[in-house]
C-alpha cells in the first residue's frame, strides 16, 4: 500500500451556517463549544459545509496512509496554509477565514499554502499519493498543488462530473463499503465531464 496523504479543500465561511454558528443564542453542543474556548476545524467545517465536507474528512481518515510521523489528513485553509482538522479553532479563527478570499492573486493565500505544500512535499518524499480531495475544475488549489507535488497530485477519477453534494454522498459510500476510489493524476486529467448517474440512497 503506498503511503497516501489527503489534501481537503476547506469549507465557506462566509455563509448562513457560519451566522448560525457563530450565533450567541445558538444552544446546540458544537455553537456551545465554539463560544467556550473552540471546536476541532474538522468538526466546525462539516457543519459549515454540511455533506460534502462530512464525506471528505470521514473519507480521508479512513483511507489515509501516511508515512511516520506525517499528518495524513490536511485541510486548506484561506490564510493559514494546510491545517489539521483536529486544531482547535474559535470563533474568531472562524470569522478570519472568511476574511480573506481563495484567489490565486492573492498573496495571504497562496504564500502560506506553498510553504506547508513544500513542508509536505519534503515530508512524504517522492512518489507518496497526495490526494486532493476539492474541486479540480478551477485553478483555485491544483496549480499551486500541482507546482509542488507534480504527478504525485491525484484526484479520484468519479469526481469528475460530480457536484458537491454528490461527491460527499459518493465519498461516504466508499466508506460503509470499505472500498477506496481509483485515482488519477491532475496534472492532464479532464477536470470537466458529463453529469454521471444519481447515487442511489444509502442504506
Amino acid at each position: 500500500m503506498p503511503n497516501t496523504v489527503f489534501l481537503l479543500s476547506p469549507a465557506s465561511c462566509a455563509g448562513k451556517r457560519t451566522a448560525v454558528l457563530l450565533s450567541e443564542r445558538a444552544d446546540f453542543p458544537l455553537a456551545v463549544h465554539m463560544r467556550a474556548g473552540g471546536a476541532p476545524l474538522g468538526e466546525a467545517f462539516s457543519f459549515l459545509s454540511g455533506l460534502y465536507f462530512r464525506g471528505k474528512l470521514a473519507y480521508a481518515r479512513a483511507f489515509a496512509v501516511p508515512p511516520t510521523g506525517v499528518p495524513g489528513v490536511l485541510v486548506i485553509t484561506t490564510h493559514r496554509g494546510l491545517l489539521s482538522p483536529d486544531l482547535t479553532v474559535t470563533a474568531a479563527d472562524i470569522r478570519a477565514f472568511a476574511s480573506v478570499p481563495i484567489h490565486a492573486g492573492d498573496a495571504r493565500y497562496t504564500a502560506p499554502l506553498l510553504v506547508h505544500a513544500l513542508e509536505l512535499r519534503a515530508q512524504v518524499g517522492p512518489g507518496a499519493r497526495v490526494v486532493l480531495l476539492g474541486s479540480i475544475a478551477t485553478d483555485k488549489y491544483t496549480e499551486l498543488l500541482l507546482e509542488v507535488f507534480y504527478g504525485d497530485l491525484l484526484f479520484p477519477a468519479a469526481f469528475v462530473g460530480r457536484g458537491d453534494m454528490s461527491r460527499g454522498g459518493l465519498l461516504l459510500r466508499s466508506v460503509d463499503e470499505g472500498r477506496e476510489l481509483d485515482y488519477i493524476p491532475v496534472r492532464g486529467a479532464t477536470r470537466r465531464g458529463s453529469r454521471p448517474p444519481r447515487l442511489t440512497p444509502r442504506t
